[in-house]
């Protein structure tokens, strides 16, 4: 019986189409395995012998298939594929895509393959150089960010100006401050943007024209039409004369000048209370003795000399009690600045001649004086002045009392930073380390009772307090005591304008 021969070659039909895009080789292989197969099933019916003849003859022509494929050389891509690949890779490398051409080895150009090396390379390199700056990217936002959240958290208000003095930069602060946006405010001048008056104005523009930095200078500026006090620090980016690029601070110090002038009030009370308690020892002395002599008084009428004598002391009591109680009001008044100025070498000899027709030729006193022949007026009126000289002259006098060679030396300098120096020393005993930090408490005092109230000191640096200096004890001084002032120079008019 003979198949038909269609079944064989139906076989190599399909196998053809399934073996289509292998290799050359495989498919030749599979190919002549079928055909040979196919070739046997339509020998079969002839006779084994014609069958094995067929399958024979189609494995034979499959093995023949394989041994041309295998002997057929490879087709190489040829250079105008490789150049059109490294045209491609070139075009997405424009487009950020930075990707190397695969290395094939068996290209006929090697020309080709050099060029493509060399963009690859190319690429690895850029790869590197855009990985660092993109890590060097990361870095400077980085900063940045942490520079802005500084400059945000600032609790007073920053204000950055440029070379022609217009806002480029501020903080939420300085927006909350001046009461408008980041947009409104750059680009504004800043004497415009600052309502200030003429002396803070005049201040302001010194420290540009002279290029000079300043340092927690207050100062008053107008914010919706209220005066706010303000304390101000500019600071310059360059130190080229030519650059007034700047930094400006700005801190509202407002409401804590109001609670240091409320805390120095409170003070005031609490010294009042201190003051309560020691006033009934110190008027007691001088009462007790009043009552005393007038007692006397009446039991000696016939004398009159002991009549005037008494009546003496009555009266020297009674103005004893009067500087006590006008100590205790001058030290409990509000303060007052009303802008006097005085001449302290002036004040100084008024002082010492006084002294000098009085107590200085009783207590054979030698005072020397050694003032600054150039001393500028300073602040402060010289009533106020005149007190504290005398309260140091006064407690110079009374420690030179058993001085076999008592002097007193005042001396007045100039120094830098608007400020007048004066000194009040003496070759006395000095005042011991011990009690050195309550000399300046009220009714504090070493001097026997009757001879001081121990209010002095204390007037005298509250005086000199509320004109912006102050006075203090020189500790390093060894010949004896040595009382040191210090008062602001007081501005001429051209200054103040």
């Amino acid at each position: 019986m003979r198949y038909p021969r269609w079944l064989g070659w139906q076989r190599v039909r399909e196998t053809a189409r399934a073996i289509r895009g292998q290799p050359a080789w495989l498919g030749g292989l599979a190919l002549g395995v079928v055909s040979g197969f196919a070739t046997w099933l339509t020998g079969f019916g002839n006779g084994p012998a014609d069958a094995s003849a067929g399958l024979f003859l189609g494995g034979g022509l499959g093995l023949w298939a394989l041994g041309i494929t295998q002997a057929r050389p490879q087709s190489k891509p040829s250079r105008t594929e490789r150049m059109r690949l490294l045209q491609e890779k070139i075009r997405e490398a424009q487009d950020g895509c930075l990707m190397t051409v695969e290395a094939d080895s068996g290209t006929t150009d090697p020309e080709v393959e050099a060029l493509i090396d060399d963009f690859n390379r190319m690429i690895a390199n850029l790869r590197s150089t855009f990985n660092y700056v993109e890590e060097c990217q990361n870095k400077v936002l980085a900063e940045r960010n942490k520079i802005e959240a500084l400059l945000q958290s600032l609790p007073g208000a920053l204000i950055s100006i440029d070379e022609n003095l217009l806002i480029n930069t501020v903080n939420k602060q300085a927006e909350e401050m001046m009461e408008s946006p980041q947009e409104a405010l750059e680009g504004q001048n800043l004497f415009e943007l600052l309502k200030l008056n003429e002396g803070d104005r005049s201040l302001l523009r010194d420290a540009f024209l002279y290029k000079r930095p300043v340092r927690n200078q207050e100062i008053t500026l107008t914010i919706g039409n209220e005066p706010r006090a303000i304390s101000i620090n500019l600071s310059f980016l360059t130190g080229e004369d030519t650059d007034m690029a700047a930094v400006v601070t700005l801190q509202d110090i407002t409401e804590y000048k109001h609670l240091q002038e409320s805390v120095y009030n409170r003070e005031k009370l609490v010294a009042m209370g201190q003051l309560a308690a020691g006033v009934a020892h110190e008027l007691n002395t001088p009462l007790g003795n009043i009552l005393g002599y007038s007692q006397l008084m009446e039991a000696n009428t016939d004398s009159p000399e002991k009549m005037s004598h008494y009546t003496s002391v009555v009266a020297e009591e009674a103005k004893q009690c009067s500087r006590i109680i006008q100590d205790l009001l001058n030290y409990a008044r509000k303060d007052q600045c009303l802008g006097d100025t005085c001449a302290l070498n002036t004040l100084v000899r008024e002082v010492n001649e006084t002294f000098l027709n009085c107590r200085l030729q009783r207590y054979n006193v030698e005072v020397d004086l050694d003032l600054d022949p150039d001393l500028p007026d300073v602040e402060g009126g010289c009533g106020e002045l005149d007190i504290v000289l005398t309260n140091l002259m006064l407690n110079a006098i009374q420690a030179l009392k058993s001085h076999p060679a008592p002097r007193v030396r005042i001396q007045t300098w100039r120094e830098s930073g608007g400020t007048v120096g004066a000194s009040v020393e003496d070759n006395g005993p000095g005042i011991s380390p011990e009690i050195r930090s309550r000399i300046f408490d009220p009714f504090f005092t070493t001097k026997d009772v009757g001879d001081g109230s121990g209010l002095g000191l204390s007037i005298s640096q509250a005086m000199l307090s509320k004109r912006g200096g102050f006075i203090v004890y020189d500790s390093e001084y060894r010949e004896g005591a040595r009382f040191v002032i210090k008062v602001p120079v007081a501005k001429t008019h051209s200054e103040e304008e």
